[in-house]
């Protein structure tokens, strides 16, 4: 039986070491992401979220989607099942650093549910896989992500959520940039880096 149009059988792109991963015979990719894949846009925020950050999430989540980009958050619920939800409902794909050893755990809108084993130290994970970062709200968590973030460079935007200020007392940090609406996040996240 000859294999469709859309076959499983996927082949890793060696030219220039992209790593991307598409059906044998399609196109180049053009007028869509750049060459070397989608952006992948970190979504952090509390797991006992209030209603406006969770409806803030379901937004975020759903712009990222059409724009084409990967959404990745914690997996579980609040402003993580949110972004997940919104990204699913414009079929994008949403990856989950879930704490424990059960992907089940996972919230049912995930693409990929990975189970890590690693509790509060998948928040690395998270940010190491990211182009940039979208806060939605703030807990412990998101401030940790937020700090590592920074600390390797990663781009945070702020919808709703921690304002850090210097070590001694001084102005709010420059380069953690508060922004006022779920389309600014997600316009800033895209451009960044």
């Amino acid at each position: 039986m000859a294999p469709g149009p859309r076959a499983a059988q996927l082949h890793l792109r060696a030219a220039g070491g992209t790593g991307v991963v598409r059906p044998r015979g399609d196109p180049p990719l053009s007028g869509g992401p750049p060459p070397e894949g989608p952006r992948y846009v970190g979504v952090i925020g509390p797991g006992e979220a209030s209603a406006a950050q969770c409806a803030a999430a379901l937004r975020v989540g759903g712009l990222l989607a059409r724009a084409g980009a990967v959404v990745v958050c914690g997996g579980l619920g609040g402003v993580m099942a949110a972004v997940a939800q919104g990204a699913a409902e414009h079929g994008g794909t949403v990856v989950g650093l879930l704490p424990g050893r059960e992907r089940a755990a996972g919230n049912p809108h995930l693409t990929v549910a990975l189970a890590t084993g690693l509790g509060e130290l998948r928040n690395g994970v998270l940010v190491a896989c990211c182009d940039a970062l979208i806060a939605v709200g703030g807990s412990w968590g998101t401030l940790s992500e937020i700090a590592l973030a920074r600390r390797t460079g990663t781009p945070v935007l702020v919808l709703d959520g921690w304002t850090v200020a210097a070590a001694d007392g001084g102005a709010p940090r420059d380069d953690v940039r508060r922004v006022a609406t779920a389309a600014a996040g997600v316009a800033a996240a895209l451009a960044a880096g």
